[in-house]
């Protein structure tokens, strides 16, 4: 039996019942495959479930206000997706009248869709005879032929590509595609694959010659960089406190945080006093400074590791535009500043 007609049995006996595979609509299609970018399905499932209740069509999502997005994403984390699918709705809604483009070209041209989302809306919402590859599909495929090509370079996706589309049943390439992405999520898996009972175990290059654990071939990361954050949550006399606006390009862009030292490394309660006196709050005047956590929060972005403590300042006197705890938890902030206010404001 052929290794597309294995992969589709299995997949028919073993597939989930997810939301956005009962539709050939392409914007519960694309709303997900931008949401699981990144995102196990997991933790997707209740972002996807709020968007659909909230945002039922496109043209609801378009209308939607930027910050409602972002704070209906909090805690999924690379909001630059966020901001995208927006854009991406507006576009739809006010350009193209509410309908996606119907080809994978044109789907290319989005904000937002890049090769693989391209290839999922193509061929889940129209059939149009294109693989998708991602993570999943170049473990299945390296591990069951052996490829040593490294995932990570530039022409890995092009030979992957030609590989999947050489396999794909032409007259329905969409059963291919789902099958071969949910193998590789729930079966073919990055480590410990249970080999024994895969219906591939006779014919896998890999588990013949035992490399699974070596296969995909991916060359290591970009280093990672170490950032140093202050955060000070301001108190007055009416229990108002400050937030801020990140309007720079970078992490979080368009989210709420307090107002900010960052430091070149961990830096001790006196140098950071010190800042606070001398940079914050002149007009009102320190009434006391508290450090919230004394080993800092390690919060990991993809190439970021963010090093954060929080720092309660009580002023005297009250703050210009200050925001109440009512209005506070409304803004839409990073998951760990929300984690933050949830627990200790």
């Amino acid at each position: 039996m052929t290794f597309s007609n294995l992969l589709i049995q299995w997949y028919l006996r073993n597939k989930r019942d997810l939301p956005w595979r009962n539709t050939t609509n392409p914007y519960p299609i694309w709303l997900s495959e931008i949401m699981l970018q990144q995102t196990r399905v997991a933790q997707g499932m209740p972002y996807f479930l709020s968007f659909t209740a909230a945002f039922p069509t496109v043209f609801d999502l378009a209308k939607a206000d930027e910050e409602q997005v972002l704070k209906l994403w909090q805690g999924l984390g690379y909001y630059s997706r966020a901001r995208n699918l927006h854009k991406t709705a507006q576009y739809v809604a006010d350009e193209l009248s509410g309908v996606f483009p119907a080809t994978y070209k044109e789907l290319l041209q989005l904000k937002g869709v890049g090769e693989y989302t391209a290839a999922a809306i193509a061929s889940f919402s129209y059939n149009e005879v294109v693989p998708v590859v991602d993570g999943n599909v170049f473990r299945v495929l390296s591990r069951y032929f052996d490829v040593e090509t490294d995932i990570a370079a530039a022409s890995a996706k092009k030979e992957f590509a030609a590989l999947a589309f050489e396999l794909m049943p032409k007259d329905n390439p969409a059963i291919f595609n789902q099958a071969i992405m949910e193998f590789g999520a729930l079966q073919c898996v990055p480590k410990s694959p249970n080999c024994g009972i895969c219906v591939f175990n006779e014919s896998c290059a890999a588990l013949q010659k035992n490399k699974v654990d070596q296969l995909p071939i991916k060359s290591k990361k970009l280093k990672v960089r170490n950032r140093f954050f202050n955060y000070l949550v301001v108190n007055d006399e009416n229990e108002n406190t400050i937030i801020q606006k990140r309007t720079d390009k970078g992490i979080w862009h368009n989210l709420y945080e307090f107002p900010l030292i960052e430091t070149e490394k961990v830096e001790d309660f006196d140098c950071i006093t010190e800042r606070i006196q001398k940079e914050f709050f002149t007009n009102n005047g320190i009434v006391s400074i508290m450090e919230c956590n004394e080993k800092s929060i390690i919060h990991k972005l993809s190439h970021q590791h963010l090093h954060i403590k929080f720092w309660k300042v009580n002023i005297k006197g009250t703050i210009e535009n200050g925001v109440d705890a009512a209005a506070l938890i409304t803004f839409p902030f990073p998951i760990v500043i929300h984690n933050f206010i949830e627990k200790d404001l």
